[in-house]
Formats: structure tokens, sequence, C-alpha cells
């Protein structure tokens, strides 16, 4: 049946792309499409060309080609002999760790500073205000630079810790000190205790042989996969320790379903700890967990892990200016929270800082989360910086060293290129992952 007030049904026109709302806006992005297709194939084709007239051909053979260069922090084994694809991988390896250092350690302090500049206390909240703006205001750049220069003019050298036979006679103490005993911190670096195994040997004899470089791990040894190696000992305490977070789950999950049907939560506290913690001390003990302490042999320290100071300089500034712009994203988020929200719980007798963690910070998450993943995105990319303190990244392997030896700037740039947008693009799925955990659900 029709009606007057139908529209006639025409039939489909060329013209109609154009005047016909209904089609205009997919021909309009069809257009687009289509110039940019073209405008990319005439940029490749002219790169190619430009390359083909100067005799260069487009090509990532130079990754098989022998790096001929060391680098002074690495995770994985490496030598001059290695290939330039080795060094770009221990290159994204020392990126990788100064993004996850620096941005665990700008969430900790962002948290905490934006909680309180909303202190009431006026000194309190004035401190807070004074670093956040000091820091956000001033290029990252600069606050390498300069905690680069802290570290190498204002640390004791090597000699300073060494105690001598005639100091000794005089009653006379080193010039420096390590700290608590455990941690010397020289102009070269930080050196750190080791964790070494000493699964089925005598304790000195694997103290000794962990002062030697290149020293076994020990206890359930390591796995050559031909890219790096797999320690067992790290395999089976990861292992462990997952088992014991399901397991703590499983007890938080019943204490909940208690707690609704009953009205009383039962006191689960001491559960969690002691299966959180126990089987991976008891797992550390069984492999014969040995911290090797770093001595002064010679003009240097020995055993242990030297920390460059580039890559302390790096993780620090990075942490620090980033928890500025974390700690304002904290504080719009918990002002984003209505006050009625503290008023109620105030009213049910919870203390401010139950109310914070219980009440605030859970429904101010959907606010601060989002733009927390700009934060990370930006600290991660603010990593290619370390060059300016001789802190070996992926910018200063791939971008770097490997540029100007192998002259292969086109193929250099779009790997460095590819291998930021891919780590960009899986921390802002993870933290997406997170949002949607994280999010307030009715019920």
């Amino acid at each position: 049946m029709a009606f007057v007030s139908d529209a006639p049904k025409d039939n489909f026109r060329l013209g109609m792309l154009i005047y016909d709302t209904r089609y205009r806006s997919i021909t309009i992005q069809v257009v687009v499409l289509v110039l940019f297709l073209l405008f990319l194939s005439w940029l490749v084709n002219n790169t190619a060309q430009n390359l083909a007239d100067k005799g260069r051909d487009f090509d990532f053979g130079f990754l098989g080609m022998r790096a001929g260069y060391d680098i002074n922090q690495r995770l994985v084994d490496y030598t001059n002999d290695s290939t330039h694809l080795r060094a770009a991988f221990i290159g994204l390896l020392n990126t990788l760790l100064a993004a996850l250092v620096g941005c665990t350690i700008a969430t900790i302090l962002g948290v905490i500073i934006g909680v309180l500049r909303l202190s009431k206390n006026w000194l309190v909240s004035r401190l807070m205000t004074v670093y956040v703006e000091m820091f956000r205001n001033v290029p990252v750049l600069l606050w390498i630079l300069l905690a680069m220069t802290l570290l190498s003019e204002t640390t004791p050298q090597p000699r300073d810790f060494k105690m001598t036979p005639e100091m000794e006679q005089a009653g006379e103490e080193p010039k420096a000190s390590m700290l608590f005993g455990l941690i010397a911190v020289t102009t070269r670096g930080t050196s750190i205790p080791e964790p070494k195994f000493c699964l089925g040997r005598e304790l000195e004899a694997c103290h000794a042989e962990s002062l030697q470089p290149g020293s076994p791990e020990g206890g359930l040894g390591v796995v050559d996969l031909g890219i790096f190696k797999v320690s067992l000992n790290l395999l089976a305490l990861l292992v462990v320790f997952g088992g014991s977070i399901f397991v703590n789950r499983q007890i938080v999950r019943r204490a909940n379903a208690i707690q609704e049907e009953t009205g009383d939560r039962p006191v689960t506290w001491w559960k969690s700890l002691a299966v959180l913690s126990l089987p991976s001390i008891v797992l550390l003990w069984a492999l014969g967990l040995h911290w090797v302490v770093p001595e002064m042999k010679g003009f240097n320290f020995v055993g242990g892990i030297t920390v460059m100071h580039g890559f302390t300089a790096l993780t620090l500034a990075l942490a620090l200016y980033t928890a500025a712009f974390i700690a304002e994203i904290v504080r719009a988020g918990i002002q984003a929270i209505s006050r009625g929200q503290s008023e109620a719980a105030a009213a049910l007798g919870l203390r401010p800082g139950r109310t914070m963690s219980l009440v605030i910070l859970p429904q101010a998450l959907r606010v601060i989360i989002p733009p927390l993943i700009s934060q990370y995105l930006n600290l991660t990319k603010n990593t290619s910086l370390a060059i300016a303190v001789s802190y070996m990244d992926l910018r200063g392997t791939l971008g770097g060293v490997t540029l100007n030896q192998t002259g292969k700037e086109l193929e250099c740039m779009l790997l460095m290129m590819a291998i930021y947008l891919t780590i960009s693009l899986i921390i802002s799925a993870l933290m997406n992952l997170f949002n949607r955990a994280v999010r307030l659900k009715e019920r």
C-alpha cells in the first residue's frame, strides 16, 4: 500500500553521487582515498628512482653485517662481533627497560603528588605545586643533562673507596663508603648487589666464582634460545608467583562471596600475605639464592651489577618530569568526583585514607586512565633522548652508530618508526584493556 506522503523511489543516476546526501559522503571518502594512494605511490616511486640514480639499493641486508662497536650496558649477551640486528635488539631492550622503570616510578610519584596537592596542609600543597610547576615547565632534555651532570660531578671516584694498608695502620677511613654496605655510587656508575644461585655448591666457592666476570648463573641454569638466554630460575619464580596470585584471587573471591551472603567479611590479609610471599621465599631458598655484594678490587669494583649513570639519569629525569603531568591528571580526576561521595563515606565512619582508596580513587580512574595513556606514550618516546647521556637505546644503536656506519638512513629511520609505532600501539591496547577492566559497572 502506497501513501501520498511516501517519497518517490528514483532510479540510481551518476549525478546522485554528488547531489544526493545519501551517497555524497561515500563519494568524498573514495576520492580522498584514491588521491592518498596515488600520492603514496608517487612518493615511493620517486624515492626508489632517486636511490637508483645514486646507485643505492633499498634493502635491509646491512642488519646481518658485523656491528663492530661495543654497548656498555646490556641485558643479554653482546660483543662487537655481533650483527647490527643484534645491536638493534640490545637497543630495543634498553629502551623498553628505561620506559618500564620510568613509567613505574612516574606513576607512583604522580599519584602521591596528585593526592598531596589536595592536602589541607598549606605547606604540603604548596610544595607539591612548586614541584609540578618546576618540572613540567622546563624541557625534559635539560633535566636529563642536569641529572647526568650531578651524577658525574658529585659522586666519588672508585679509588676513594679503597682501603690501603697504610690507612689501616694509621686508623684512617676511606674518603667514601658504600651505602648500607651494599651500594657503591662512583663516577663510573652505581654498583648494586647481584642475585646468584648456589644450588649444589658451597657458599664460599660460589661467592668466589661470582666475583669473576661471566660467571655462570647457577641454580637451574639457563636455556640458550639463540637470540637470548632464558633463566630457568627466573622462569620457575614467575610460575610460582603466578600460581600464588591465582590462589590469592580465589581467597579474595571466596571472601567476597561470604561478605555478600552474610554481611561480614572474613579476615584474609594474613592468608594473602602468606600465599603471595612464602612459596617464592621457599623456592629462592631451595635454589640457594646468594647476593653478590660489590667489592673493591684494584682500581674498580668487581662483582654485583653496574648501572651506568646514563640509564640512571635518563630514567630519573623522565620519571620526575612525567610524574608532574600525572599528578595534575590525578588531581583533576579526584576533583571530578562529587563532594557528596566523600561526605557519604564520612557519614559511614570511613577515615580519610580509606575514603580516598576505596571510594574516590576507584571512581576517578575512569577520568585518570585515558590521559594517563598519553603520558606513558610520551615517556616511551622521550627515551630517544638517551643519546644525550650516551645511553645506548634504540636511537643510539639502530639510529646512531649503525646508521652512520652503513649509510642506510632511510632503512634505519623506517625501522625505528615501525618499532616505536608498534610499542605505542601495544601500550595503548594494554591500557585500554585495563581501562575496561576497572570501569564502573552497573548492577
